[in-house]
Parts: C-alpha cells; structure tokens; sequence
C-alpha cells in the first residue's frame, strides 16, 4: 500500500474595513490619541475573523470566535492499464473513479491581547468529514457503478498562534504584523485510524483504504510568517507571506518507516471596501504550494508523484458588525487550482469581552 501525506491547508479570506489613520494635531493630542485608539478597535475587530490578518488585539482584551465552515470538493480520474494497437484501439483496462468530499468543521479560538502590540491564540477544530467513491471498471462488462462510502468525525489539530506588531502605521508606512503558528497531532492522522482490504470482482485483494476519515494530520508543524495592511481610502490592502515546517516522525514499517511530509509556503493578497461603519467587503486571493511526501524506506518504486501540490482558490465576503464587541462575517473561496476545494464557506462571530 502506498500512503501519500501532504498537509492540506484550510485558507480564507478576511473582511477588512478600510481604516483611517488619524494624523497628529498640534492643538489637540487628546483628540488625536482617541481616533487612533478608535482606529485601532476597528482593525482589532477584522483582525478576530481570521488568524493571519489584521491589527493585534487591544491590550487586556479577550476575544471569543465561534466559527464554522463548510468545504464541498469532487474530482474525476481515469486509470488507463494497458497498451494500443493502433491509436484507436485501446487492449487493457480503463477505470473511472469519481471522489466527492464534504468536510464540516466547527472551532473555537480564543484570543488574548497582552500589551498594544502582542496577542496569543489558540484554536481547537471539530471536523465531520463525509467521503464518497463511485467508480466503473470499464472492461470488465458490468455497466453498474460501484460505490463506496466513507466518513470520520473528531477533534482536529489544535493551533497556538502568537502574533507581534511591528510598527504603528504611521507617515505613511503599512501596518507589520510578525506571527508564529505551532499545530499539535492532536486529531486522528491516517496512520491512526483502521485499513481494511479492497477486493475486486473476483475476490482477489488489490489494496487497502481507511475504514474512516482522518481528521488530523499526524504531525507537529511550526509556521512562521508576516503580514501586512495598508490604509489607502477608500479600500485597504493586504497580503501576507508564511512558510510551514512540517516535522518527520516514524510512522512504521508498513508506512515506509520515517516519514517526510512536505513543507508548504503560503501567501495571499487582496483588498478591503468599507460601505459605511458597519458593513465592509473584501476580495482577494490565497495560494499554498505543498511539496510532496518523502520516505525513509521506498516501498513503492513504481509510484510516481508530483514534486509539489498547488492549492489556490479566489475569495469573497462580507462582514457586519452587530455591536462594539460583536462582528458577524461571511466567507465565500472558490477553488481554481484542481487540487483545492470547489468552493468553501465559512461563517465567524467573534465577541470581544
């Protein structure tokens, strides 16, 4: 059996309002610190919808974000085994698999800003992941479609994220904001879950698959990263860069020994549109370059694998804030790369206390 293990990212985009820097005044530093301390409460409130984005959190404040999300993926492969006597003539075997994957995910991250700069995170996912599998083998004579199903529910890998900000904003300059992410195995990998033996029509086993979906990925895993924002009326940018380390672990014999899941680089950018003081919307796009699975004992030499995955999917939202604490957030991310999501859409409602 061959395992292929890449760390697949879920990625969204924020809702970012656009923020007025307020300018110093000679005559009145008071007015002038409270508009930037107004400023700074508004882009701390997008900076709750997502982790990678936005001002830090205000000193001494704590924030509650509940979240969901709903992923939907389909894919159609076909296997060709087999040689051609003139080019319209096929001797061998055609499979036709269609894979259709539905992933629910619930959180909750709870947030803490320690001083006008510093923030800590952490993150616990509830994942319910339903899977699909129709396939026909073309030359065996039978024109029933087989399918199979799969399904798997549990905690996922809890995330601790810091994030330090590095400037103020100021004369022009964006808003810097630094971040150090660390994911624990904390849900169940593939490696975890049980296998049972796939059979062909005649009964003769030709592989294994997973009895149920992993809902973690089995290793540690350390992101760092920058992000920015910049003021530019009426619309703010954005965009931020990141790296993932994804650490080795022994897996078994079985599974090849000493497995090397690949590293991932991450980065995005887009704009965000205030309508008025409550209601923003965003547009922009995400992209992860996951580089493939390594293996300490090869035990497939006939497999061939990519050298890197593509992941990239265009997004849009909107985001309204209900009160001074509470900021309720819509996002739509549409996939356009063949290996990420059809579409995704992902709900938050972050309250500030």
């Amino acid at each position: 059996m061959r395992f292929q293990t890449h760390l697949l990212l879920t990625v969204s985009l924020s809702m970012i309002p656009a923020i007025s820097v307020a300018k110093p005044e000679s005559d009145d530093a008071g007015k002038t610190q409270t508009r930037s301390e107004k400023s700074q409460d508004q882009a701390s409130d997008i900076a709750s919808i997502t982790s990678d984005r936005g001002i830090v959190t205000q000193p001494g404040r704590f924030t509650i974000e509940p979240s969901f999300s709903y992923a939907h993926s389909n894919a159609t492969q076909v296997a060709v085994e087999g040689y051609t006597v003139i080019p319209a003539l096929l001797i061998g075997l055609i499979n036709i698999s269609e894979v259709q994957r539905d992933i629910f995910v619930g959180a909750l991250s709870l947030k803490y800003g320690f001083t006008s700069r510093f923030e800590a995170a952490v993150r616990a996912p509830y994942l319910s992941i339903q899977e699909d599998l129709r396939e026909r083998q073309a030359f065996e004579g039978t024109p029933v479609d087989t399918l199979r199903e799969s399904s798997g529910e549990g905690l996922g890998d809890v995330e601790l994220s810091f994030r330090y900000q590095l400037n103020d904003g100021l004369e022009g300059w964006p808003y810097v904001i630094g971040s150090l992410r660390a994911k624990a195995p904390t849900g169940d990998s593939p490696y975890d879950v049980d296998q049972r033996v796939i059979m062909d029509s005649n009964g003769n086993p030709i592989g294994l698959e997973l009895e149920e979906r992993p809902t973690g990925s089995g290793f540690w895993s350390f992101e760092p990263g920058i992000s920015f924002i910049y003021p530019s009326d009426p619309a703010v940018l954005y965009g931020n860069l990141s790296y993932v380390f994804t650490l080795k672990d022994e897996k078994g014999f079985e599974n090849g020994n000493t497995v090397d899941p690949g590293d991932v680089v991450r980065f995005g950018f887009g704009m965000g549109f205030a309508f008025n003081q409550r209601t923003s919307f965003s547009l922009g796009y995400d992209h992860s370059i996951i580089r493939k699975t390594t293996y300490e004992r090869d035990f497939d030499l006939f497999g061939a694998t990519f050298d890197s995955i593509q992941i990239g999917s265009l997004s849009f939202g909107l985001s309204q804030r209900l009160s001074p604490s509470t900021t309720l957030s819509l996002t739509v991310s549409v996939g356009v790369t063949e290996n990420a999501p059809n579409s995704e859409i992902t709900l938050k409602l972050p309250i500030s206390l």
